[in-house]
């Protein structure tokens, strides 16, 4: 006893430690202390007698949070008798203990919440012994006490949070389970706990003017109320998953079963009372909870009943829009923008036609309206929120269309007044944004483009007004600028103001020209286009002028965002020459036909090129706008007769284009990753004409021959004092940058040889050289490693070599070399940090993945050479594959994207045609690999998951064909093959056991989107595994309620029928065909109703089968 009293002090003072001790080397050890503690065998016994004897918030507060890892580790799993007790017991420890502070109590709720949603599905005595929620914390609610019943609705609302939210260890693994949970939880608990939420705010809104908001219980409760309608009309009813960046298309998919409570016009009424009664600190979650109920799917009604819903949501927004004088409410920034989100999802959810026909439009347009121009002034309050207001004016614009012209929409009237209010807020931004040195928005580009997506649609509305007002605005400004630029002693913040408001009439009009629509556009609406383009090339002009002696950066920006939209309307394949645009251009400019237009393009691009190589936001954007221009058909052809271009393509060198220079090492990286783009449109303008021309081809190779030539030099004397290793690095980077832009623009054959023949074998092995040296620096070997996965990629047939070329080996060679040279050295590489070790190590493997998949699938080499010669290229770039591979653990695999693709891809290149060397792995490897497989068959990528089923039907068919072959006594070691994996396999017969029940699973269960692919392994599986197939079947049968096990069982006799214990194509083909109407007879037959109707915390149906294989 005294022993236990010992360490429930030590542990108290362990967590004082840790949480107020300010001694940083304290901290750590009482940090270790406690994370041996957590994983001691005692622990579950220590954190009951911590929160029963601690006197110490924070002993508590380790306790509930140790608790709560304890029941959500997924390897161990505590007994179901310890994880009641341990929910009971919270529970009684909640409702007793009065004084608990914040954290301990949200902590206990969580643990709470947390063993409830694991335990779902648990069953004890043919009842789901975690599913009673509603009966036990009710007890809570109505206790009557105001302390009670705010940790009843805590402890609701942090289970449905709970159950909502995907954990971590499911965030890149299949989410049967936790779907399967939210499913029932939505279908037997979330309807009964929004209606008490209503229940209880109810109660409030009668009492609302003796409640106390100052309160904390009072003020806590209602908060805690709120949040549990939020959480209950945010939940993910249908899995979809959406997150916050497409809040403005969601859709509340509401169960048909909640009808009742929206067809009750007192549901709306409720929170429209909420958010007029309650202080701001609460309101905006009652505004939440509207936004929401706004957003109720459309097929919950039929068109009355929709037409009435949408009348009282608008009426109860008039109210709020009536009111503004009187209720302050919207002056609160959280309710402004809930308020905002609102006003979209009128528009999102409900069709213009309805809306016209609500009764008042034209009353609660105007609202709007004058709401929308009083925030557009008001640009430096709640700038975030802007965007759901311009997201309303641009549907409602993008629908007028479609209105009938019986139903007058109004719009003609007010979105004038909408872009009038948007143009001249930003140009009045400028001046106080300069004089006072604040953020200035122009300097986001994400919320800048954002903006003129949505403007670019409602300023298309009354174009003759947006125009008038755009070239009266630009006519003043570009004139000031003129002004001020030409005199002797100008005032910089004036020229300042002029630029910034320059600036944003650039991106406007730009925004605008690209916002044309064909079907809706005339003939007087492309004239007011060419006005617009004309004063900003008269602008460009201007500015470009001035650039010798410096220039505006975010002019400059937004002269090219003009650029990109101008030529996507205006320039090229698809555009009519005709276009009164050119005329009007014409008459101004001189600018007669399109190759004239063409000729400004690319002489804004080299001004650029020549005068901005310091700002790489617009030496990027000038490079996309070049490699744009480089990808039409007849506008590529057009460019190369330019002079301007034939400079470019005789004259790439830094000594033109800066940018092309040595840079200092801070801007190493940033400064020549737009050098690939520049490459790749110059290799495409060289391509129009280059055909057979190798003269051609050396000459424009002269500054790269150059830079190898130079680079070589550097390396010889790596190993001396005299290295300049940095200089080195710099001209390595940007060559091999540069390299892989003509690498991928020269997709013909004729292109390719002369690049290969350039680069082989002069310079390979300085690119193998830098690899040696520099293998443990990212920056170095990832444009290295890519360029030798780009010279490796048969794209466009461009490595069908002759007959009698052996250039196919020869490159497979060199890129064995490189993976070698890469593989074996990075795996030298000691303990590096997560948080660098994809960049430093899984970046380049998955290169080198990348890279020996198209060199395996790219059909340029018969690899079967390698062994007749006794070439060792083949066996090493595989053994150093199964080398790198072993290195990375398990869980790294699916948790990089990018890497399990490339080694997903890879692996099924080699199941399909080097089957061999994976029947020939060592057993650990073997294991790792079919681990890998079994745990990509889940994956949410769906590309990952289909390649793991051709990886798994390759390897079971080939598993098959030995078995078979066996039986028959045919020998099968001429073909270089080994009983190693038949050995493996019959020794952990449960790894592909393990698979035919995922496969199965995710076919009957799931919502499979690639059946097809699930099928052709399946087969197999179940071939090689009848026995325990048949066991599955039995048990998934007698899972099933009584009057459903006969239904269950026809829907597997139907699977097997007229299957032949073959693999032939036929006989698959067959299965897939059985396999459909497999799963549509599973699926009818699970949501069929059953007879006994046995519903709530009684085992009812099929939910056992569903759980059984998770």
């Amino acid at each position: 006893m005294m022993s236990e009293e010992t360490d429930l002090i030590q542990l108290e003072t362990l967590c004082k430690q840790l949480y107020e001790t300010s001694d940083t080397q304290i901290r750590t050890q009482a940090e270790k202390a406690l994370v041996n503690f957590a994983n001691s065998p005692s622990c579950l016994i220590k954190c009951q007698q911590l929160l029963q004897r601690g006197s110490s918030p924070y002993a508590q507060l380790l306790a509930a949070t140790t608790l709560t890892k304890l029941v959500s580790r997924s390897n161990v799993t505590l007994p179901l008798n310890e994880r009641i007790d341990i929910r009971n017991y919270v529970l009684n420890y909640l409702a007793t203990r009065q004084k608990l502070s914040n954290f301990v109590s949200q902590a206990l709720v969580q643990l709470f919440a947390r063993i409830t949603k694991l335990g779902w599905f648990d069953v004890k005595k043919d009842v789901y012994v975690f599913r009673n929620v509603i009966s036990d914390v009710g007890k809570f609610v109505q206790s009557g006490s105001t302390a009670h019943v705010m940790l009843g609705v805590q402890l609701l609302s942090q289970l449905v949070c709970e159950v909502n939210t995907v954990s971590e260890s499911e965030v890149n693994r299949s989410l049967t389970k936790h779907r399967k949970i939210a499913s029932s939880f939505r279908d037997t608990q979330l309807f009964e706990i929004f209606q008490l939420a209503c229940t209880l705010l109810r109660d409030a809104a009668g009492n609302i003017k003796s409640l106390n908001f100052n309160d904390e219980i009072q003020h806590g409760l209602l908060s805690h109320t709120l949040k549990l309608a939020q959480n209950c009309l945010t939940f993910d009813f249908i899995g979809t998953s959406t997150d916050e960046s497409s809040d403005d298309l969601c859709t509340v998919q509401i169960p048909t079963s909640w009808r009742s409570a929206f067809l009750d016009s007192n549901t709306l009424e409720l929170f429209f009372d909420m958010y007029g009664n309650l202080p701001p600190s609460l309101s905006s979650m009652a505004l939440c909870c509207l936004v929401q109920l706004a957003s109720v799917r459309r097929s919950l009604f039929n068109n009355v009943e929709r037409a009435k819903y949408l009348n009282s949501l608008v009426t109860g927004v008039k109210g709020i829009l009536t009111n503004l004088h009187v209720c302050k409410g919207l002056s609160e920034p959280s309710n402004y923008h809930e308020f905002c989100r609102l006003l979209a999802r009128l528009k999102s959810n409900y069709h213009l036609v309805e809306l016209v026909k609500v009764e008042q439009y034209a009353e609660i347009l105007k609202l709007i309206a004058e709401f929308t121009v009083n925030s557009l002034q008001m640009w430096q309050f709640a700038p975030n929120s802007v965007h759901y207001l311009l997201s309303l004016w641009q549907r409602m614009v993008a629908s007028m269309p479609y209105v009938k012209a019986s139903e007058p929409h109004l719009l003609e009237t007010y979105t004038p007044e909408v872009t009038k209010a948007y143009i001249t807020s930003r140009l009045d931004s400028v001046h106080v944004v300069i004089r006072e040195s604040m953020e200035d928005p122009l300097e986001d580009q994400g919320l800048i483009q954002q903006q003129l997506d949505q403007i670019s649609t409602i300023g298309r509305c009354e174009y003759e007004k947006t125009c008038a007002l755009l070239v009266r605005l630009f006519d003043e400004s570009a004139q000031r600028y003129q002004e001020l630029t030409g005199s002797p002693t100008p005032s910089s913040v004036d020229i300042a103001v002029q630029e910034g408001r320059l600036t944003w009439l650039v991106y406007i009009i730009g925004a605008v020209i690209g916002g044309r629509v064909s079907f809706a556009s005339t003939d007087e609406h492309d004239a007011m286009d060419g006005e617009l383009v004309c004063r900003v090339l008269q602008l460009m002009n201007l500015t470009d002028a001035r650039l010798p002696h410096g220039g505006c950066e975010k002019l400059d920006i937004a002269m090219l965002s003009f650029f990109e939209q101008f030529r996507k309307i205006y320039v090229g394949d698809q555009v009519q020459k005709t276009s009164k645009v050119y005329r009007r251009l014409s008459e101004v400019l001189g600018i007669n036909d399109e190759a004239m237009v063409l000729s400004v393009f690319i002489g804004k691009i080299v001004t650029n090129l020549k005068y901005w190589g310091r700002s790489e936001q617009i030496i990027t954007k000038t490079l996309q706008l070049l490699s744009d221009l480089s990808v039409g058909y007849n506008s590529v052809r057009r460019l190369v007769k330019l002079e301007a271009v034939q400079f470019i393509l005789s004259n790439h060198t830094s000594e033109h284009f800066p940018f092309l220079g040595s840079v200092n090492a801070s801007n190493l990286i940033t400064n020549t990753r737009c050098r690939t783009t520049f490459y790749t449109a110059l290799g495409r303008l060289l391509m129009v004409d280059l055909g057979e021309d190798e003269e051609r081809f050396e000459q424009f190779m002269i500054p790269l021959t150059s830079a190898f030539d130079s680079l070589g030099n550097l390396l010889s004397r790596a190993s001396s004092s005299m290295f300049r290793e940095d200089e080195a690095k710099r001209a390595l980077i940007g060559l091999v940058r540069d390299l892989r832009g003509v690498a991928f623009a020269f997709n013909t054959k004729v292109s390719y040889m002369m690049l290969f023949d350039w680069i082989y074998p002069n310079y390979m092995p300085i690119l193998i050289r830098a690899i040696e040296i520099w293998y443990h620096d990212p920056t170095v070997t990832a444009p290295v490693l890519k360029l030798m996965a780009e010279l490796a990629q048969n794209r466009s047939q461009r490595l069908m070599f002759d007959v009698s070329s052996p250039n196919g080996i020869l490159l497979f060679r060199e890129i064995s070399k490189m993976i070698v040279a890469f593989g074996s050295r990075i795996l030298t590489i000691g303990d590096i940090p997560k948080e660098q070790v994809y960049r430093v190590k899984l970046k380049g493997i998955s290169v080198c993945f990348n890279m020996l998949k198209a060199a395996l699938c790219g059909n340029y080499v018969n690899f079967g050479v390698f062994r007749l010669d006794g070439d060792s290229a083949l066996d090493d770039a595989l053994q150093t594959f199964i080398k790198m591979l072993i290195s990375i653990p398990q869980t790294d695999v699916l948790d990089y994207p990018k890497l399990s693709q490339t080694y997903y891809g890879l692996l099924e290149c080699l199941a399909q045609d080097h089957i061999n060397f994976i029947s020939n792995l060592e057993p650990q490897v073997f294991l790792y690999v079919m681990t890998t497989i079994s745990e990509g068959l889940t994956a949410l990528d769906t590309m990952v998951c289909t390649g793991c089923c051709a990886i798994l039907d390759n390897i079971i068919t080939h598993l098959f064909k030995r078995l078979t072959s066996k039986r028959k006594k045919i020998n099968s070691s001429a073909s270089g093959d080994s009983e190693t994996f038949l050995r493996i396999l019959e020794l952990h017969p449960e790894i592909l056991q393990q698979m035919l029940s995922t496969v199965l699973n995710i076919i009957m269960f799931e919502d499979c989107r690639n059946q097809w692919s699930m099928s052709r392994p399946l087969l197999g599986l179940i071939l090689l595994n009848e026995d325990y197939f048949n066991k599955l079947r039995d048990s998934i049968i007698s899972s099933q309620p009584a009057d459903k096990q006969q239904t269950m069982a026809s829907c597997f006799e139907s699977l097997m029928d007229s299957i032949e214990r073959s693999l032939l194509t036929k006989n698959r083909d067959r299965f897939t065909q059985n396999l459909s109407v497999f799963r549509r007879d599973v699926s009818d037959s699970l949501k069929a109703p059953t007879n006994n109707g046995s519903h709530g915390n009684q085992v009812p149906t099929s939910s056992v089968s569903l759980d059984m294989m998770s």
